[in-house]
C-alpha cells in the first residue's frame, strides 16, 4: 500500500483526532504512528525546546528516533487554545511531559504550538514548535480565554 493511503487509512477525522494520535504515539514510543500524523510535504517544521530547526519528513523522523531510543516520552498536552478555518488549525498547548534521566523522573513543562493543514490525505500536522515553559506562563495557561498572537 502506498505511504500516503497507509496515512489516510491509519488517521483520519479532525485536527483535534490527529492531535490525540500525536501525543499517544510519543506515549507508545511509536515512531510510525507518530509519523502518520505529519503532512507528507519538504516543508513540514519541528522545533524542540533548545533545538535547532528541522525541516522535513527525514529530519524530524531522526529527531524523534534518536528520542525514543531513550524510551517513549510521557507528554500530555493540555490547556489547548484553538484558532481554525476551513484549510488550516493552530492549537497552543501546555505539555506536561515526564522524563526519565539517568539522575530520575524529572518532570517538565513545555508550550507547543501544533499547526494542522487539511490535506488529500485528511488533516495533517505541518508545524510543532515547543518551547521551555515559564512559571508565568503555565500560570496564564490556567486562566480564562486568551489572544494568541
Amino acid at each position: 500500500m502506498p505511504k500516503a493511503k497507509l496515512r489516510a487509512a491509519t488517521i483520519g477525522g479532525t485536527a483535534d483526532d490527529i492531535e490525540a494520535a500525536f501525543y499517544q504515539a510519543l506515549q507508545q514510543g511509536d515512531i510510525e504512528k507518530l509519523m502518520a500524523c505529519w503532512a507528507d510535504e519538504d516543508e513540514v517544521v519541528c522545533v524542540h525546546p533548545g533545538g535547532p530547526r528541522l525541516v522535513g519528513t527525514g529530519a524530524i523522523r531522526a529527531a524523534f528516533e534518536a528520542m525514543f531510543a531513550n524510551g517513549p516520552i510521557q507528554a500530555h498536552a493540555q490547556s489547548v487554545r484553538k484558532i481554525e478555518s476551513l484549510t488550516s488549525v493552530v492549537h497552543n498547548v501546555v505539555e506536561r511531559v515526564a522524563l526519565q534521566l539517568p539522575d530520575g523522573l524529572k518532570h517538565a513543562s513545555v508550550v507547543a504550538t501544533n499547526v494542522y493543514h487539511r490535506t488529500p490525505q485528511g488533516w495533517r500536522m505541518v508545524a510543532h514548535h515547543a518551547s521551555p515553559g515559564t512559571p508565568e506562563a503555565l500560570e496564564t495557561a490556567q486562566d480564562g480565554p486568551q489572544v494568541l498572537h
